[in-house]
């Protein structure tokens, strides 16, 4: 008989086993046994809850941009009008935002958005929220908030990769230099 109220603890720790597990390998190929065997539960009953590897990777990225979503609104609340572009930023370098591990799973993300529908249509969503609430936030402080925005966001996604390059990228580093970015963007007039 099954334990009634189990299926949401195991649900959340398939999902965190399949963050670091992706974290450590770096790479999709990971198996659901793998996950599994992290979570202290059965491969059968991870692909219960999941159905299979690629449904278990996506529910742990909507974890990742809900953990960042969080952030976001904890920083944007924390934040004077003027320095929500800043705490955009803040947020995207945050302890949980930008561990080994969320920078591992964002690489495998770019991986399976190339070839999955679904996870595509979760990045663009990512990606257009970003884009929207960095606009936004540069509105009053830059003169082409559009194009301080896409380059923002490159520039994240850059110090993303760079970072699953050189573990050594330490999240105060990675902020700082998109500040120091941001701060150049909105100094200047943009073309």
């Amino acid at each position: 008989m099954p334990k009634l109220g189990m299926e949401p603890i195991r649900r959340e720790a398939l999902v965190r086993a399949t963050i670091a597990e992706l974290g450590a390998a770096g790479t999709l190929d990971v198996t659901v046994s793998q996950i599994a065997r992290r979570a202290g539960v059965s491969s059968a009953l991870a692909h219960h809850y999941f159905g299979g590897k690629d449904q278990i990777f996506l529910a742990a990225m909507r974890r990742i941009l809900a953990d960042f979503g969080a952030d976001v609104r904890h920083e944007l609340r924390a934040s004077r009008p003027r320095l929500r572009a800043e705490a955009i930023v803040r947020a995207c370098f945050s302890g949980s935002s930008f561990t080994a591990e969320a920078v591992g799973a964002w690489m495998c993300f770019y991986v399976l958005a190339q070839s999955n529908a679904e996870a595509l249509r979760l990045w663009q969503i990512y990606h257009l929220r970003l884009r929207s609430n960095l606009i936004h936030a540069l509105r009053p402080v830059c003169s082409a908030p559009e194009v301080a925005a896409d380059t923002l966001g490159a520039l994240i996604d850059g110090l993303y990769i760079r970072a699953a390059l050189d573990p050594g990228l330490s999240p105060a580093q990675a902020e700082q230099q998109a500040l120091s970015v941001l701060n150049n963007l909105c100094a200047r007039p943009q073309a």
